[in-house]
This record gives structure tokens, C-alpha cells and sequence, in this order.
């Protein structure tokens, strides 16, 4: 097998998706919140979710896992838990105002953050460079590699 011409991209990538999220995670925390808050909060806030686990799918964990994260939220009162009246095995998670506030504020530390990243980048860059990212995401699936030239 040939050696590649310049360093692998899935190192490059790699390298750069792991820079881009600890830049992500500061711009979040210093706005006061974390990246797994803003995941939850983004969700409920656009999605209808019915209950814990459709949150957790939503976003994209595991349920212990979310929970422990609710729990977290709960106590710092940006969302509120109850038992579904139709199904008490099932939690409905609403936002508080409190919640509300902060989803705004990660909100805003979002959109600043993907500025921040398209300084410099035409449109056509970005349109590029999200057609690349979903043909490596596509080539990294056991069926994505199929060598087709597009």
C-alpha cells in the first residue's frame, strides 16, 4: 500500500475536531454552561419530547448518563421534572425560567463560537466543507467507501 502523500486525514481531522470542541467547550463555559447543558437545552427547547428517554436519544447519551446530568440541572434550577399523570414511570423535563435564561445565554456563546469558525470562509467554503465533511462521514461507515467520484 502507498504511503500518503501529505499527513492522513483522518489524523488531520481528528486533530481538528478535537481543537474545534475544546474551543467550543471554553466559549460554553465561560457563558456559564457545558456542552452536555447546552445539548439538553437545545433539545428541549426545539424538539417535542415526551419524555427522558426521548430526550436522551435527542441527545445523543445514554440514560443514566442524562440522568445524572438532569439531576445536575434540576439542582440548579434550569429545568423541572414530574411524573407523566398518565404514566408515572415516565418524567416530563420542562425549563424553568431560569433554564430559559441560559439556554439564551449558551445560545448566544453558540453563535458567536460558529462565527468565530467562518472567519475567513466564503459561502462557497463553508458549502465545500460540509459536502466533505458528510463524504467522510459517509466514507467512514462500513458501506461508505464505494469509490464513487462525484
Amino acid at each position: 500500500m502507498p504511503r500518503p502523500a501529505g499527513q492522513p486525514i483522518g489524523l488531520n481531522l481528528a486533530r481538528t475536531a478535537k481543537s474545534v470542541s475544546r474551543a467550543f467547550d471554553d466559549a460554553l463555559a465561560a457563558a456559564g454552561g457545558s456542552l452536555p447543558t447546552w445539548l439538553i437545552l437545545i433539545s428541549l427547547k426545539t424538539q417535542r419530547l415526551g419524555n427522558q428517554r426521548e430526550l436522551a436519544d435527542a441527545v445523543g447519551i445514554q440514560g443514566a448518563t442524562l440522568t445524572h446530568h438532569l439531576n445536575a440541572l434540576e439542582a440548579d434550577g434550569l429545568l423541572t421534572r414530574r411524573r407523566n399523570p398518565a404514566n408515572r414511570r415516565i418524567h416530563l423535563v420542562e425549563l424553568t425560567d431560569r433554564g430559559e435564561a441560559m439556554f439564551h445565554r449558551l445560545r448566544t456563546a453558540a453563535i458567536a463560537f460558529d462565527q468565530r469558525l467562518r472567519v475567513g470562509l466564503a459561502d462557497e467554503d463553508i458549502a465545500t466543507l460540509e459536502r466533505l465533511l458528510a463524504r467522510l462521514r459517509e466514507n467512514s461507515t462500513d458501506g461508505g467507501a464505494s469509490g464513487r467520484a462525484d
